[in-house]
């Protein structure tokens, strides 16, 4: 817990205020550590009785990795939205490119006790329903399972149901989130999904948040 501590203090004093980001959690390492990275936090703050997500990039450099630290208790419906926009800056930037640089979220590695991160960066978001004939698989607020259609599985079911179904043409596959989800629970079906499913496609399926 210690270092979980330092970096709430690293974030309070490079801010210049005191504020500060609660990470999600998780028992499962996508990746270990990251090097050349450049800091982004996304705090919550509540002014009167509205929910923000107030987003620093003061220390963001578009050649580096970004690492997305991203407090828990936002909902997905203003998380993602931010995230977006600092996507289509990065990948807008072709002067400063670096062709290597990813994007990463962050989460609190609940075994090793340190910062474990996640790759986004090939994903695309889309804050709308997916469109007729895609092959949608819906993640749930409160469900530890997913639905396709009226059935519902298991994540690491997904690829085998998928590949079992006789279609005359293959559709896309698609992600649809609950957009009033909390990110921890986003980022704890994220983990699953990469883990037994994603890491598995040659490109991800497009996100929609909905």
């Amino acid at each position: 817990m210690k270092y979980f501590t330092l970096i709430l203090v690293l974030i309070l004093f490079s801010c210049g205020k005191k504020e500060d980001v609660l990470l999600p959690k998780s028992n499962i390492t996508i990746v270990k550590e990251v090097q050349d990275l450049s800091p982004i936090y996304i705090f919550f703050k509540i002014e009167g009785k509205v929910t923000i997500a107030d987003v620093n990039r003061k220390s963001s450099i578009i050649s580096t990795n970004w690492i997305l630290n991203i407090d828990k208790r936002l909902p997905l419906k203003l998380v993602i939205p931010e995230v977006m926009k600092l996507q289509e800056k990065k990948r807008a930037d072709s002067a400063h490119k670096n062709e290597n640089a990813e994007n990463y979220y962050s989460y609190a590695d609940s075994i090793g006790k340190k910062l474990a991160f996640l790759p986004f960066t090939k994903v695309f978001y889309k804050m709308e329903r997916p469109v007729q004939g895609s092959f949608v698989v819906y993640l749930k607020k409160g469900k530890k399972q997913v639905f396709i259609g009226n059935k519902e599985i298991k994540i690491a079911e997904i690829l085998k149901y998928f590949y079992s179904i006789k279609f005359e043409k293959v559709p896309n596959l698609v992600f649809l989130f609950d957009k009033e989800m909390s990110y921890e629970e986003y980022i704890q079906y994220k983990i699953l999904l990469q883990k037994d499913v994603t890491h598995n496609l040659d490109t991800l399926p497009v996100e929609f948040i909905f």
